[in-house]
């Protein structure tokens, strides 16, 4: 009996049975049918979860066929309440995008809890996957898997070649532990697994807690908070020196549900604009266009995370035809004026 006792056998001992909707070759899932099929997508009522939902509504999944668990509900670092989740949605297909995630001083104060969360979510999820036969798993990882130093742009094949960032590693390697777990099962039980690799995400309905936010939305919050206050700096972290590439929330929900659709291979695929901007041109711009005039200063006895972020994003195109389409201003505009429309029912207090 294993540690889960599910009765399977030691490693050696023989292969499980096949599935039952799996057919044809290894790896190999039949096409998605909008209409007809059952989608589990956890962190669907999250940040880019719920712009993949109206995706898929848009397909024609209906409400009863679009499974959207809640942390609330379900925990899913618990293998038993993953296990009855599957029992009871009975899902076709699988796209995982929940996470314990934020910017870099969230993961410098939890890098055991977000490793370990993120890393469990995973592993029960891909192991149940595999045993109730869904026909197609999409794993969401993170940028933060590169290493520290990959050569820019960065390509799917420089994923091991070092060890990533510091400040956000313990994140990153337990996301990117998923994209071999993913190509393993494809590898032994067939079980069409499919990893994709977003760069950092901004638009309305993003983060703007300042504990936990990343720096898009953490840049608009401290710049109007600035304006309303009169006050004649605002203070960021590092020395504005790194790049970052920033991808539209619905421009990455557009990719996922293509990949979804026609992507049925091993290999990770970037997903990102192929563009990056320096933190300091951003935050220039972010003051600009939130009316915010006075000085932005830098605290450089604070990390400045990896030193550059840029995909190369030829992958996404040749292998399913993705294309960001949202330019970067008109993008950050959007988020603005959602961020404005909707303070009084996000905000926590900022602090010091």
């Amino acid at each position: 009996m294993s540690a889960f006792g599910d009765g399977s056998l030691p490693a050696g001992a023989g292969r499980p049975e096949p599935v039952p909707h799996m057919t044809g070759t290894p790896g190999m899932a039949d096409p998605i049918d909008w209409s007809r099929h059952r989608f589990l997508v956890t962190g669907g009522a999250g940040f880019l979860g719920s712009f993949v939902c109206d995706k898929l509504r848009a397909r024609g999944v209906s409400a009863d066929r679009l499974i959207v668990p809640r942390r609330h509900d379900c925990d899913l670092t618990r293998e038993l309440a993953v296990e009855q989740l599957y029992a009871d949605a009975r899902p076709d297909v699988v796209i995982h995008l929940a996470a314990e995630v934020g910017g870099i001083g969230a993961n410098l104060e939890n890098p055991g809890r977000f490793f370990y969360a993120n890393m469990a979510m995973g592993l029960h999820l891909i192991e149940h996957a595999r045993r109730a036969g869904v026909r197609k798993f999409v794993q969401v990882g993170t940028i933060c898997a590169y290493p520290k130093l990959t050569p820019v742009p960065f390509r799917e094949d420089d994923l091991w070649n070092g060890y990533p960032e510091e400040t956000n590693a313990p994140y990153g390697i337990a996301k990117k532990s998923l994209l071999v777990m993913c190509q393993a099962y494809r590898e032994q039980y067939g079980l069409n697994a499919i990893y994709l690799l977003p760069v950092n995400l901004y638009g309305p309905e993003d983060n703007f807690d300042p504990r936990t936010s990343h720096v898009i939305p953490a840049l608009i919050r401290k710049c109007i908070e600035a304006r309303e206050r009169n006050e004649t700096r605002i203070v960021c972290w590092g020395d504005g020196s790194p790049t970052r590439e920033f991808l539209y929330v619905e421009d990455a929900a557009d990719a996922i549900v293509l990949a979804t659709q026609r992507y049925d291979a091993a290999e990770p695929v970037n997903i990102g604009t192929g563009r990056e901007i320096a933190v300091r041109d951003l935050a220039a711009m972010i003051a600009r266009l939130t009316r915010f005039g006075g000085a932005i200063e830098w605290d450089t006895t604070r990390p400045n995370g990896q030193p550059r972020r840029c995909l190369d994003v030829s992958r996404a195109r040749e292998r399913f035809g993705f294309v960001a389409d949202t330019e970067f201003e008109a993008g950050l505009r959007r988020t603005i004026d959602w961020y404005e429309a909707h303070r009084a029912e996000i905000e926590t207090p900022a602090g010091n």
